[in-house]
């Protein structure tokens, strides 16, 4: 969430000083309003691009890192046991 935000907040104060030119009226203009737009749009489809490289980068990092110390690849969590839990003993 807080890397979100980040980008959210870079992404709007990028579009705002490159677009938005007169402080001087409460409404933008239809000019400052496609550039806002535009910008954004370029700035998220630029995010979703580097996410996907990110997205199909991160298992090649995690099995090079497992190997690297030696655990085995793959999910955590706890080891799956080769027999079932006793049951409790009724009565």
């Amino acid at each position: 969430l807080r890397d979100f935000l980040l980008v959210y907040n870079r992404m709007t104060e990028l579009c705002f000083r490159h677009c938005v030119c007169n402080l001087n009226y409460r409404l933008l203009t239809g000019r400052e309003e496609s550039c806002l737009d535009s910008c954004a749009a370029r700035l998220v489809r630029a995010n979703h691009r580097l996410m996907g490289a990110y997205v199909g980068l991160v298992p090649a990092l995690l099995q090079r890192r497992a190997a690297e110390h030696g655990a085995p690849a793959g999910p955590s969590g706890p080891p799956a046991s080769p027999e079932p839990a006793p049951e409790p003993a009724a009565g």
